[in-house]
């Protein structure tokens, strides 16, 4: 058949250059890689099995590794599912994941960056790090065989072939001259104890055929001899504590999450009663590259009586806690369950209820006695807690107990606050909670709407993350106080709330009939883009701001709908002066003097610019801004 040579898409070609050269500190863990793989395949094919008689296997699963010092071979094969031709170019003659240019650009942006291949399912491509080419070949039941060869830099050659191979996987490497410690079968014994003791599958290590019977070196007998099987295969989340180490639980999570940082934490559970399950769950210490992505794997492995069943089970977790990883194994599940009997089925919901009261509970234990890891895991997943207050009512008293927000007293937005602390530290004439919501955390800091809240000693939350306005709108309050956006509605902090006439509204006071000239003048100049103007009650240094109506979007949460295409109708917000400031006093001797003036209307155009600019918010004419702000300099 037709060989077909194909060049790896630029961004497969810089991939496979940082995992030869630096992205994995410890070379060994290639076979991890390799045999995770296998292992993969395995379950794919018996739970295949469990629906189509056809796919049952002939004799038991397996993995096997040959080394061959002589001919620099290293062979790690499976009689696992195997692969088609296309399934051969989707995943492995490309990297098929949206984040992968993003991957590399951190990556080369940031130095010491920790070794995340893993996360984008790639880890074959660790084989190169210890091989000079890799040949690939595979057969899935009903398919040709195919092969893949490689010596990873430019490109590979794919065919397909007539030979009859066994269904499953046998991938070659050739190993490098300064390689061949992977050859020796101690060190393979050690690799595989390490990292996959805990693979349910006979993970078999046969002898070197480049050894001859007839040798007298005692050392070699073992390596010579009979097939040997290196891992224990008992699943680690049915062994009691007493038979796990933390190397050993680490490296498990290392092997379901493709990950190659340690867990931030692990949670065992075990249940019994109406529905019996365990389950051993990890927190990862690193937030998922694709944790945001609409395609992203989320949810865990599922085992119905020790047969796999899935790994990217939804139904087992609500989305705010797909990031945990780990294994899932009921003895109540049918074996032929399907993705629409789990949807429905009463004991998944059960399995979903305890799981996500464990995962809570121990990030709760987190926060109280692991402050440093819990600020850890606030900065990867505290956009994912929000999202559960915002969603979750059965969790959500607990939930907003773990939520916090950079403030007014933050020195950055690394240093959130809660809302425990908020209230607790609130002055006792504060009777409301306040926040303040923009693009980031500098914006936030410079707003003008803070100036009075500064000057009564008050407290304000910046709601800079997308989700912040979201939750908003379902974290009405906390303790009893209610939380209160400090850029919308009418502001009263010193009690002086205006009287209301016989028809209910405000009446006018001195000020507002001293400034009725300017107010008026400026309604009606900008009479499309602002609803109204009015004195302000919160600026203290600035000369004006915008602020939203009291059931009103804010500027922020516009832009926030607006990138989540939604539908917008254009917000008028309202146009805010301080009167005691000098340059709305010079605007009001204008307005008095002459309302058809020049000046006037230049001054009117940069007040409005700046107030604009200080929400976050793009100038409609920045080339008109900018000259009225050379013509003001030279004034």
């Amino acid at each position: 058949m037709t060989t077909k040579t194909r060049k790896f898409k630029t961004e497969v070609s810089e991939l496979l250059d940082l995992v030869i050269n630096s992205l994995y500190s410890k070379k060994e863990v290639f076979l991890r890689e390799l045999i995770s793989n296998a292992s993969d395949a395995i379950d794919r094919a018996r739970f295949e099995s469990l629906t189509d008689n056809s796919q049952a296997n002939d004799e038991p699963y397996k993995i096997i590794i040959t080394p061959n010092k002589e001919a620099k071979t290293l062979v790690v094969a499976d009689n696992g599912i195997g692969m088609s031709l296309q399934e051969v170019e989707d995943n492995i003659g490309t990297v098929a994941s949206s984040g992968t240019r993003k991957f590399l650009k951190a990556m080369k942006d940031k130095a010491n960056a920790p070794e995340l291949i893993g996360q984008f399912g790639v880890g074959f491509y660790a084989a190169f790090m210890v091989a000079d080419e890799v040949e690939l070949k595979t057969r899935k039941r009903g398919e040709s065989a195919v092969t893949w060869i490689s010596d990873g830099k430019e490109s590979y050659r794919v065919e397909e072939i007539s030979e009859d191979i066994p269904h499953g996987t046998e991938i070659t490497l050739h190993i490098r001259e300064d390689m061949t410690e992977f050859l020796d079968p101690w060190t393979i014994r050690e690799i595989v104890r390490k990292y996959s003791d805990y693979i349910q599958y006979p993970i078999v290590l046969m002898g070197d055929p480049s050894i001859k019977k007839d040798t007298d070196k005692k050392d070699t007998e073992k390596d010579k001899g009979e097939p040997e099987t290196l891992n224990s295969m008992k699943a680690i989340w049915k062994r009691s504590k007493d038979e796990t180490t933390d190397d050993d639980l680490n490296n498990f999570y290392k092997h379901i999450a493709h990950d190659s940082e340690n867990p931030l934490s692990t949670i065992r559970v075990s249940a019994e009663g109406a529905t019996e399950f365990s389950a051993l769950l990890f927190i990862p210490t690193i937030a998922p590259f694709d944790m945001y992505h609409a395609n992203a794997k989320q949810g865990l492995h599922l085992y119905a009586r020790n047969v796999f069943i899935g790994d990217d089970i939804k139904e087992l977790l609500p989305r705010y806690l797909s990031f945990v990883r780990g294994v899932v194994e009921s003895s109540d599940l049918p074996l032929n369950v399907s993705r629409e009997m789990l949807q429905d089925d009463a004991v998944i919901r059960r399995i979903r209820k305890v799981l996500v009261g464990k995962i809570i509970s121990n990030i709760e234990d987190i926060k109280k006695n692991r402050a440093e890891d819990f600020a850890k895991f606030n900065r990867q997943f505290g956009r994912m807690i929000k999202e559960g207050v915002q969603g979750d009512w059965e969790n959500h008293d607990k939930l907003k107990e773990l939520i916090s927000f950079p403030s007014t007293l933050s020195d950055d937005e690394t240093k959130p606050v809660s809302l425990r602390e908020y209230v607790d530290r609130m002055p006792s004439s504060q009777k409301e909670i306040y926040y303040i919501s923009a693009d980031t955390f500098s914006t936030a800091k410079s707003s003008p709407i803070l100036e009075v809240f500064a000057r009564h000693g008050y407290e304000v939350l910046f709601f800079i993350d997308p989700i912040d306005e979201f939750v908003a709108q379902r974290l009405t309050e906390y303790d009893g106080r209610k939380l209160r956006a400090a850029d919308r509605g009418e502001l009263d902090l010193d009690g002086s709330e205006k009287k209301k006439n016989a028809e209910g509204k405000p009446e006018l006071t001195e000020a507002d009939k001293e400034f009725k000239p300017l107010t008026d003048y400026l309604s009606e100049r900008f009479k499309d883009d602002i609803k109204t103007v009015r004195l302000s009650s919160r600026l203290t240094d600035s000369a004006s701001c915008l602020v939203a109506d009291e059931y009103g979007y804010s500027a922020h949460m516009e832009r926030v709908l607006k990138a989540f295409n939604e539908d917008v109708p254009k917000s008028l917000r309202i146009m805010e002066l301080n009167p005691n400031h000098p340059v709305t006093r010079k605007m009001l001797e204008l307005a008095s003097a002459d309302i058809s003036s020049e000046s006037l209307a230049d001054y009117a155009d940069l007040l409005l610019g700046q107030a604009r600019l200080a929400e976050g918010t793009p100038l409609e004419n920045p080339s008109r801004f900018n000259k009225l702000v050379s013509k003001l300099m030279v004034v």
